[in-house]
This record gives structure tokens, C-alpha cells and sequence, in this order.
């Protein structure tokens, strides 16, 4: 019996099923996304999206659904489903009796006697898409027919019935092919029998992405059908359909698929989730390795995301210390000037040294690591010490991060192209990165270097902190940090940045105010789906992200919780009160287990609301989630093996 699965009761209820999507990704930049019952109800929804350089890189829905439709006796029944704002048409979700993913997505259909499965395969490495029908069981002759959906348009975007389409097509092996626009790829749809491809070019106009429109965005568009595929299929028997953007031979799709499917595994509990969730995140495009921020909008390849997801997702999840350098040496080549340079992800450059401080923690070789890394460490150190347009050090020793309307933290919303929680100032996260990324270097070098001057540098500095941070933040009053100081002076806001003041190898704080610290994240931040970003004592805290843009950015920062959160939260208490803490640390990434079966199936996702029953919002599989709940795991077992 699969892990992840829903009856029929769930499947035919729009109200539950439309809020439950699955993602399947290529390993290389593309995607398949939709619900569980294939109605798209995002603009970012579509059964093949791949990046075109031509376009820069960014991600392009070529084909964004297939209706599938069963004849007997002359009389169709159509498996599709779409929105037409109040209207679902066709309702081929009613059909539905089960999906589960086990490996593989797979949905069963009952039409009479009919029983028609319906499986989902993205080919790793490869632009292309197998959906493998059988139809299990059926007491009359069957015809199948095929009814794909064009959209050829960046996936922020939507696009609508037009004379500059090219609505033309080639035949290919088994199929047609089609390239509606200059500078696209070419989609190539082939199916594994012989059959018949029956032209009837019309635009499907008016379709409606619920979740889009529930957002307060543009969520109408025309999607263009240039005909169908159609043949008969036999009891037992299964046909295979491809979307690519390559042609092969229609007679290698049984064989690639079967090759194909032996790199899944079963899914049969939460670890095993949390694993396949990770592979996901991984891309492979070129010689580039990177990953992706999260499905189905989020980047690839950003510095401060790499920084805090790369360690869960590679040492702590399988121990690929090959897979951790290969991203970390691909993150460094493609971010140089920002991190030598200048940068609006302020802190960045500085938590590169907790990401060799990782490599150190699991391979044990510190020699290693500072030989590969450590002159790229000084090298930011000493940005840091010259001035970078959007930091300044002072003369007590602390990083001034300000820069005319742009949020610098991790906390970048905007309204209006104006940062909702700017911080500039000194902010805590910060200049805590910069002490623990100042120690190391001096400690590294003491062992493995002879700069004595950049010694110097550092330790003078270090003494500033010492004698400066705690009088600088603390706030008497709330027994923690504040989160930021500017001319104004603190802003004492109970917020999560300060947990790095504990959580990190080196910190300017004794184990008395790192206790303190925790208790107050403790008793207002932490939830049971990670740590809120606002304690709700505070005025301005949103606790639910709902509403418009405005309204959802006005929560982002201001009450949603984030489950990577929980990563630097439960190291700090491990550092500081040890295997004690194990099962507390159990509690907090056992909350997400039942998760597993809404929004993303099998994912853990990018954000929940901060008040009870805490939904779950934001991208679907989210990289700093997955990498730091297994990270947490990771911690567990090894103060479970040495309480042994």
C-alpha cells in the first residue's frame, strides 16, 4: 500500500484536491506541476517547463495539459479537467478512484467498465515528459484520444489567443511537432503506437488559475489545441506519450521508461520523502551545479538559499561530500563580485564560512577545507574591512548594512518596490556572521597560514565585538537581543535572527544570554511548523498569509513561520544543553510528517501561517525547508548514537 495516496472521497471534492499538487523535475531545470487531479490553478502549473537560454535561462511552459478521453460505443468520456471561472468543464475528475505515488504519480480512472491508469515520468537529464496509460480493464472496444494544450510563454506570464502564433505542424516519428514562437524549442509529441493525429487548430479561451486569482493576480488566459491523437487500446495493454523537446523513435519509449523507472524508489515513509523531495532540488545544466530555491516559481542558484540548504541537502541527507564542493565551488565561480564585491543579500558572502565550517564538522579535515576555501574567506573578510557600497565597518568593531530602498536581509519583501522591513543598521544576524566568520579565519590561519597581519586584523576586531556587542544589543527588558540598531537606536522587535548568536561556532555571547535567548524564541516565536518571524505580541504581527499582494507581503516577514528556522533553533539548543534536547528536536520535525499529504505532496513547504492550525503556503518544495528539517534529523541520530 502506497504511503502517499487519496480515494476517490478526497479526489472528488475540488475543495480538497485543488489544494494538493505534485512536482516532478528533470534534475536540469524543468518541472511537471499540477493537483492531484491535473487541473491547473497556477499560471506556474504545466506538464513540460524548461529553461531556454535563448531567453536568458528562464523557465517556458510548452505544453501545459493533456485531456485524455475514452470511447466506447461511440459515446467519449472525457478524463479532463479546467476552470472556466464558476465553471469546471470537462468534470473527468468525477472518474477518478485513486492517485498515490508509489514511485511514481499515478491515477486511476473508473468510466463504467472501464478501469484506465494514468502514469506521470520526467526523465532525468532530459526535456522530456512520459505519461504511460493502461487501460486495466474494459469489456467493449476502446479508443483512446489524446487532446494536448499549448502555451509556449515564460511561466510568470500568461498568453492569450493571437495571430503571431505559429499554429503549424511538422509529422515526426509517431506524432507531431510544433514551435509556435521564434527562439523556442521545439515540442515534439509522440505517442509509442501507430495512430491517427487529427487536426482542429482552436484556442481554448478564458481559462481560470484559481490560486492566481485567490492572489489577487492577472489568472485568465487562452491556451491554444491544434487537434488530437487517437487509437484503439486493448484490455492489458499500455501506450506511452511523450513531450519533449527532442524526437526519438517512438519504438525506444517502453524501453526508456522501464530504464527510467529503476532510478525511483519506493516512497514509504517520511525520511523517504524528505529524501526524494531533495533530489528534486537538485539541477545539472552544463557543467553548472545548483539549487533550486523551491517549486514551482523560486530561482536556482541563489547565494544566501545555497548557503543555508546546501549542508542538509548533501552531507547531512547521503553524506555526498563530492555534491557539496561540486555546488559550493559552482556557487562561488557564478557569485565572485558578489561576494568580493558587493551584494544585496548583505550577510551572504559571510555564511560561506559556516558552510566550510560544515565540511570541516563532517569530514574532520580542516586542513583540507582551508586549503581549498580559506584564501576566498580572507578575501571577504578583507571586503568587509575595506568598505563595500552597501556595508561599512565601524570603529566599535560592527557592520553598518544600508543601502536607499532595498532590504538587505533576508527579510526582502516589497510593496510598492519599497522594502517592508528594511533593518538597516546593525543588524544582528549580520554581525554575528561577521564575528563567527572573523574567529575562524584568525583560528585557521594560527594553524594552517602565516599572515600574520590578517591575524592581527582579525583578533583586534574580535575584541571590538567582545566589548561592544552585548551592551550594543541587549535588551534588558526582553531578556534577548534586539534586531537591528539604527540612529534611532534598538528596535527590539522579537524576531528569529538573533538565534545565530547561539547557534554558530563562535559567538560574542556567554551560554547565560544564549539561554536566555532561546527561552524567548522559545515561549513566543516557536511553533509546532517551525519559527514564527514575529511574535504575536507584537502590533504589527500577521498571523494568517492571505489576502492580496500587499496583504500576503505585509505577513511575510511579519508572522508566517519558516521551517529552516528550526535548523539554526535546534542546533543552538543541542550546543548548549546536548542529547537533553533530543526529544524536543523529535517533536518539532515530527509536526511536518502530516503534512505530507497537502499542499506539495511529499514536500515540505516554503512557509505556514502563524496562527493555529498554521496552513501551509508558499512554493510547494521548498530547499531551505527539506535541507534543514534532515539536517535536524541528521543532529538527532548523532546525540541518539553517542547517548548509546
Amino acid at each position: 500500500m502506497a504511503y502517499l495516496k487519496f480515494n476517490k472521497a478526497e479526489l472528488v471534492n475540488l475543495e480538497y484536491s485543488l489544494k494538493r499538487e505534485i512536482v516532478a523535475t528533470n534534475m536540469a531545470g524543468g518541472y511537471s506541476n499540477s493537483t492531484i487531479v491535473c487541473c491547473n490553478t497556477r499560471k506556474y502549473h504545466g506538464l513540460l517547463v524548461v529553461p531556454v537560454e535563448q531567453f536568458g535561462g528562464a523557465k517556458y511552459i510548452l505544453l501545459s495539459s493533456i485531456d485524455e478521453t475514452l470511447v466506447q460505443h461511440g459515446q467519449p468520456f472525457n478524463l479532463g479537467i479546467h476552470c472556466y471561472g464558476n465553471v469546471y468543464e470537462p468534470r473527468g475528475h468525477k472518474y477518478i478512484v485513486n492517485c498515490e505515488m508509489d514511485p511514481l504519480p499515478k491515477i486511476t480512472y473508473r468510466v463504467g467498465g472501464m478501469i484506465f491508469q494514468k502514469e506521470f515520468l520526467f526523465m532525468r537529464k532530459e526535456e522530456r515528459l512520459f505519461l504511460k496509460y493502461t487501460l486495466l480493464d474494459a469489456h467493449s472496444d476502446t479508443v483512446l484520444r489524446l487532446k494536448p494544450f499549448l502555451a509556449f510563454r515564460n511561466t510568470h506570464s500568461l498568453t492569450h489567443a493571437n495571430s503571431d502564433a505559429d499554429t503549424h505542424y511538422n509529422v515526426i516519428d509517431n506524432g507531431v511537432s510544433f514551435k509556435m514562437y521564434p527562439g523556442f524549442p521545439t515540442l515534439n509529441l509522440q505517442v509509442s503506437k501507430k495512430c491517427d493525429y487529427v487536426a482542429n487548430p482552436d484556442w481554448y479561451r478564458n481559462i481560470v488559475y484559481t490560486e492566481e486569482y485567490r492572489r489577487g493576480f492577472d489568472c485568465t488566459e487562452d491556451l491554444f489545441v491544434p487537434g488530437y491523437f487517437e487509437m484503439p487500446i486493448s484490455k492489458g495493454e499500455s501506450v506511452i506519450f511523450s513531450a519533449s523537446t527532442k524526437e526519438i523513435s517512438a519504438g525506444s519509449f517502453k524501453q526508456k521508461f522501464t530504464k527510467e523507472l529503476q532510478n525511483h524508489s519506493s516512497i514509504n515513509n517520511y525520511e523517504e520523502c524528505l529524501k526524494a523531495s531533495a533530489k528534486q532540488l537538485f539541477t545539472e545544466r552544463g557543467k553548472l551545479s545548483r539549487i533550486c530555491t523551491g517549486y514551482s516559481w523560486m530561482d536556482t542558484g541563489v547565494l544566501r538559499d545555497t548557503c543555508i540548504d546546501l549542508p542538509g541537502l548533501t552531507l547531512y541527507n547521503d553524506g555526498n561530500v563530492k555534491l557539496f564542493k561540486k555546488i559550493l565551488d559552482d556557487l562561488i565561480t557564478a557569485n565572485k563580485d558578489n561576494i568580493l564585491k558587493s551584494s544585496n543579500q548583505v550577510e551572504a558572502p559571510l555564511r560561506l564560512t559556516e558552510l566550510v565550517q560544515h565540511l570541516i564538522s563532517f569530514t574532520s579535515d580542516a586542513a583540507g577545507a582551508w586549503n581549498r576555501y580559506g584564501k576566498l574567506l580572507k578575501e571577504v573578510i578583507i571586503s568587509y574591512f575595506n568598505g563595500r557600497p552597501e556595508v561599512t565597518l565601524h570603529e566599535n568593531g560592527m557592520l553598518w548594512a544600508e543601502k536607499k530602498g532595498v532590504a538587505l536581509s533576508w527579510m526582502n519583501a516589497y510593496i510598492d518596490g519599497m522594502p517592508v522591513t528594511e533593518r538597516k543598521g546593525y543588524q544582528v544576524e549580520t554581525n554575528v556572521f561577521w564575528y563567527n566568520a572573523l574567529c575562524f579565519a584568525s583560528d585557521m590561519e594560527k594553524s594552517f597560514g602565516k599572515d600574520l597581519k590578517f591575524i592581527e586584523k582579525c583578533n583586534e576586531t574580535i575584541e571590538l565585538i567582545r566589548d561592544n556587542f552585548h551592551k550594543m544589543f541587549w535588551v534588558e527588558s526582553r531578556s534577548h537581543l534586539a534586531d537591528y540598531i539604527d540612529e534611532k537606536g534598538q528596535n527590539n522587535f522579537t524576531r528569529p535572527s538573533q538565534v545565530y548568536a547561539c547557534s554558530l561556532p563562535y559567538t560574542p555571547l556567554d551560554d547565560e544570554s544564549q539561554a536566555d535567548i532561546l527561552r524567548a524564541i522559545t515561549r513566543e516565536l516557536v511553533t509546532t511548523k517551525g519559527i514564527r518571524t514575529l511574535s504575536p505580541k507584537n502590533p504589527l504581527y500577521k498571523g494568517v498569509y492571505e489576502g492580496n499582494q500587499i496583504q500576503r507581503d505585509l505577513a511575510y516577514h511579519n508572522g508566517c513561520t519558516r521551517p529552516w528556522l528550526l535548523g539554526p533553533y535546534v542546533s543552538a539548543n543541542f550546543k548548549l544543553h546536548g542529547g537533553s534536547f533530543i526529544r524536543k528536536a523529535e517533536e518539532l520535525v515530527s509536526g511536518f510528517e502530516e503534512d505530507m499529504n497537502i499542499h506539495g505532496i511529499g514536500a515540505v513547504c516554503e512557509i505556514y501561517d502563524g496562527d493555529p492550525p498554521h496552513y501551509p503556503h508558499g512554493a510547494i518544495n521548498s530547499a531551505v525547508s527539506t535541507a534543514e528539517i534532515l539536517r535536524i534529523k541528521y543532529m538527532i541520530n548523532k546525540y541518539k548514537g553517542e547517548e548509546l
